[in-house]
């Protein structure tokens, strides 16, 4: 049985970005077409093959530590953006708001997929599914510059629905349309006794 099973789940890729100055702002702009390398995204501020340590690793690194990047892309998911809005009160959840990568439709409860899952499209393109990726308050000034008294209420709404961080494991192409397959770890949940 190999470690990884491909489920039932097919998604389409219904938007994709990059952020090409986070110093700038979070807010990505739209792109058509990705080549994705081992870096991730040409041009992507979150790119790169190696990363500093952030708060997410604090109890591991010293800030600043240079570290392995897992956190290339940020995925989220259609239906998540959905619920996003409509607990904040918006018509709509641009995903450039949040600084995203890649917006996905298909897959229910997306940001709770299980670390390791792995998204594959035509031609072997793989992603790998780092974790889930916690709301933070940098989205809010750009939310709020759209969407005026709406930037606030982002972190509480994306609680539990703000996707997940991934790296590229197989280079390779992605556009706008493009379906890709969902493979899972195949083990039981995690049970400390």
């Amino acid at each position: 049985m190999p470690a990884l099973r491909l489920t039932e789940f097919t998604i389409r890729v219904v938007w994709l970005g990059r952020v090409p100055d986070r110093d700038a702002s979070l807010r990505a702009e739209a792109l058509e077409v990705v080549d994705l390398s081992y870096a991730g995204v040409p041009g992507e501020a979150h790119g790169g093959l190696t990363r500093p340590s952030c708060s997410r690793v604090r109890d591991l690194y010293p800030r600043d530590t240079e570290i392995r990047n897992v956190r290339q892309l940020s995925i989220l998911s259609a239906e998540e953006l959905r619920a996003i809005a409509a607990e904040m009160g918006v018509e709509r959840f641009d995903p450039a708001w949040a600084g995203a990568s890649m917006v996905i439709a298909g897959i229910p409860d997306f940001s709770h997929v299980p670390p390791s899952s792995r998204l594959q499209g035509r031609g072997g393109v793989t992603v790998t599914v780092d974790m889930q990726n916690r709301p933070c308050n940098l989205p809010g000034p750009v939310i709020e510059a759209e969407a005026p008294g709406a930037g606030r209420a982002f972190k509480a709404a994306a609680r539990g629905r703000r996707g997940v961080t991934a790296w590229v494991e197989r280079e390779g192409q992605l556009a706008v349309g493009d379906e890709m397959q969902l493979f899972v770890p195949d083990q039981r949940a995690w049970a400390p006794r």
